[in-house]
């Protein structure tokens, strides 16, 4: 090292300078830069051969312990990867709901397993309504232009589902597409099948509001004998999906369309458990006086008071959401005044979107978590009333069909409300294509972890850390 140190400082290596042993003393030890690095670099494998010397091997390090390791024990997130409210989301959805799910099929009976791109994805407004109702002109008002492939006119125009969301460029992608695409949150539609994809498309453009919110145009629900016949894909089922997505959902209604068909019944029924989100808009309101648009709000509210079947009064905005100004309405002064109003009460429920993005998000994901739960307590169930050996076929028809008196004994015996129980029917047409006695049989420890993460993770998350809207 003192020879190194020598030739550092620029003196020529020769015997005269070996043989001055007292100016060889006196040298400081030669500059090793690198070094450092380089053994941090290679500590690991150091260790392991002064190891091996010593006739003993860390088990840490043995890659047969790594490979059985890495299959039976779980790979946690670390604690420091946590920067927001949306990845501890996801942390505790992978690390203890997701297990939960995959055990008890959730996503055959329910709702198929979430992305990040399910977590990361922008809030959501879908449009509802019959056709020729203004959902698309209502997207353009709030735009102040048209999207890709938007068409607008008084016979059924927008056949198809459209998302409407920010992009570097305007085009429009089709529906085989965006359902493989990582970074969109529409992976779960692929489970409708090529007749719905090839009705579903993307439109980009790069617009301020779409990067806010992204909004979700749908055909004009039928009425009718055509409901009957022009559908080719679970309309209803598409509906519910989306809904389940969304931050709000708006049912507009037309003045001269105030009759609500029995496909519109059944999509408004499979808005059930998402009622906290519906607003009703009655658009093209300057189409009438101020007397008939009295008749004709009692007429809407008397419809959906049996429709919604609920004793609440749902609240309903009234405008006309086109490109026309408000001076120009047929309903007088009155009507002027009445609009400017029930308009900016409905642009401020849509500003409030963003902010209040992250509580749905955390409010949907506690819903997902108690669906889940009584999934798996169903699903153990049916898997205890099988017998063990004889009359397994008539024993998994009986409960099928009996499926209503099997959810009240669920429910009575783990104290569960009735509310939250899923639809009967679906569950029974989806229970008849599998084999009960291959169900798992209930693992209390799996329904404690996510009770842990109701009772203390999600409010700890929600302690320390802020909404990132706000």
């Amino acid at each position: 090292m003192q020879l190194i140190s020598l030739a550092q400082a620029g003196h020529e290596i020769n015997s005269d300078i070996l043989k001055n042993s007292a100016d060889m003393e006196n040298i400081d030890p030669p500059t090793m830069e690198g070094l450092d690095a380089f053994l941090a670099k290679n500590n690991g494998s150091t260790t392991n051969n002064e190891s091996e010397m010593n006739g003993s091997v860390p088990p840490q390090l043995s890659t047969t312990t790594q490979w059985f390791a890495s299959k039976s024990s779980k790979k946690k997130t670390p604690p420091v990867s946590v920067t927001s409210i949306i990845d501890g989301l996801k942390r505790l959805y992978n690390e203890k709901l997701k297990p939960l799910e995959v055990t008890y099929r959730f996503n055959d009976f329910v709702s198929p397993p979430l992305t990040n791109s399910d977590f990361e994805a922008k809030p959501m407004v879908m449009l509802l309504g019959q056709y020729s109702t203004g959902k698309t002109t209502f997207i353009k008002h709030l735009l102040r232009c048209n999207y890709p492939g938007a068409h607008i006119g008084p016979e059924p125009t927008t056949d198809r589902f459209v998302v409407v969301m920010s992009g570097p460029d305007e085009r429009s992608i089709p529906g085989n597409t965006i359902a493989v695409h990582a970074d969109m949150p529409f992976s779960g539609l692929a489970t409708f099948g090529g007749a719905f994809l090839s009705k579903f498309e993307c439109s980009q453009m790069p617009h301020p509001l779409l990067d806010q919110i992204t909004f979700v145009d749908t055909p004009g629900v039928l009425s009718g004998e055509k409901q009957r016949t022009q559908r080719t894909y679970d309309f209803t089922g598409v509906i519910s999906w989306f809904a389940a997505k969304c931050d709000l959902i708006l049912l507009l209604f037309d003045p001269h369309k105030l009759d609500i068909s029995d496909e519109f019944k059944r999509v408004i029924a499979s808005l059930r458990g998402n009622d906290d989100k519906i607003r009703v808009v009655l658009n093209k309101a300057d189409q009438v006086d101020t007397q008939q648009l009295m008749r004709v709000y009692g007429a809407l509210m008397w419809s959906l008071g049996k429709v919604l079947n609920t004793p609440e009064v749902v609240r309903v905005y009234i405008g006309s959401f086109n490109d026309k100004p408000i001076e120009e309405a047929a309903a007088g002064p009155l009507g002027q005044d009445l609009f400017e109003k029930e308009q900016d009460d409905l642009l401020m429920d849509l500003m409030d979107i963003p902010r209040k993005a992250c509580d749905r998000r955390i409010n949907e994901f506690v819903k997902r978590a108690r669906a889940a739960k009584i999934n798996a307590y169903i699903i153990s169930h049916l898997k205890k009333e099988m017998p063990s050996m004889m009359g397994k076929a008539k024993a998994q028809q009986r409960l099928i069909d009996n499926l209503q008196d099997e959810f009240g004994k669920v429910q009575r015996e783990f104290h569960l409300p009735a509310g939250d129980f899923p639809d009967v029917q679906h569950y029974r047409e989806t229970l008849s294509g599998y084999n009960i006695d291959k169900f798992e049989k209930l693992k209390p420890k799996m329904i404690q972890a996510v009770d842990d993460m109701l009772g203390y993770e999600i409010p700890e998350l929600l302690k320390n850390f802020r909404n990132p809207y706000e």
